[in-house]
């Protein structure tokens, strides 16, 4: 019963806008920029599917987790929204939410895009373009450009998916504009986010990132967005399948939100 509890008040603290200091912030007037900022879970998702990995999480699952934050009154975002609210160029819903998926698997269109439409939920997909309408088991570019007209948002994640930190510059370059091209070609609007493949990057990498004309990439770095974030190291909640599926999704999206809140972990 005390864990219950406990986890309930947590999962409140998450959406109750509550006002916290950080450790990172230098100044008092930094303390109070970050208190007083937006702070926006970033779920990370790959596969939705039923299949016994650790990144695949069952259909069933998958829909009970959105109805939760319809629910509890989530308001899902795009990548845009999440950088001018960062910003202080709009202001952002009470409780922001930004629904990421990585790679770009035919499961994303066949199982989680219904569950999202049902629910009218937006979110953002971060694709390999040389693996799209080529290899099996990867979306098309009809499918996408389908996807785009009911409220999902399309990204970069790489041309090929490598390892960046172990590529020379060209390399790295020619990844991410690749990328950023094909995506540009093919779906017709700019492409300015990017998720780093594994979520390996260093300062080195987002420098050359921020070169070509990305305005912020995300890591599987696990934390919550808010003004003391690096946009070019933005922080999400990966979700995985585990043996209690469920219970996992509650407890990640509220431990790691009130160890935050309270300035214990951050920097």
């Amino acid at each position: 019963m005390k864990k219950i509890f406990c986890l309930a008040l947590i999962i409140g603290l998450i959406f109750s806008g509550v006002k916290v200091y950080k450790l990172q912030a230098q100044s008092a007037e930094e303390i109070a920029a970050i208190a007083e900022g937006p702070k926006i879970l970033v779920l990370n998702y790959h596969q939705i599917e039923n299949k016994n990995t650790s990144l695949s999480v069952d259909v069933n699952s998958f829909d009970t987790q959105m109805k939760f934050l319809v629910d509890s009154g989530c308001i899902t975002i795009t990548p845009d929204e999440l950088y001018a609210g960062l910003r202080g160029e709009i202001e952002l819903p009470p409780k922001p939410v930004l629904i990421t998926f990585d790679d770009g698997y035919l499961d994303n269109y066949r199982n989680a895009f219904p569950i999202l439409k049902k629910y009218g939920l937006r979110a953002t997909i971060f694709i390999i373009p040389a693996f799209t309408s080529v290899q099996p088991g990867y979306m098309t570019w009809e499918q996408l450009k389908e996807m785009e007209q009911s409220g999902i948002t399309i990204e970069s994640h790489t041309l090929t998916h490598p390892k960046l930190e172990e590529l020379p510059d060209d390399e790295i370059r020619s990844e991410l504009l690749n990328s950023k091209t094909l995506l540009e070609q093919n779906l017709g609007h700019p492409i300015e986010f990017l998720a780093y493949p594994t979520g390996t990057y260093n300062l080195h990498i987002a420098g050359i990132a921020q070169d070509i004309g990305y305005k912020g990439a995300f890591t599987i770095k696990y934390g919550v967005v808010d003004r003391g974030s690096n946009f070019f190291a933005l922080e999400r909640v990966p979700i995985f399948h585990t043996p209690t599926t469920m219970k996992d999704f509650y407890e990640r999206i509220a431990w790691k939100q009130s160890f935050e809140e309270f300035g214990w972990i951050k920097k």
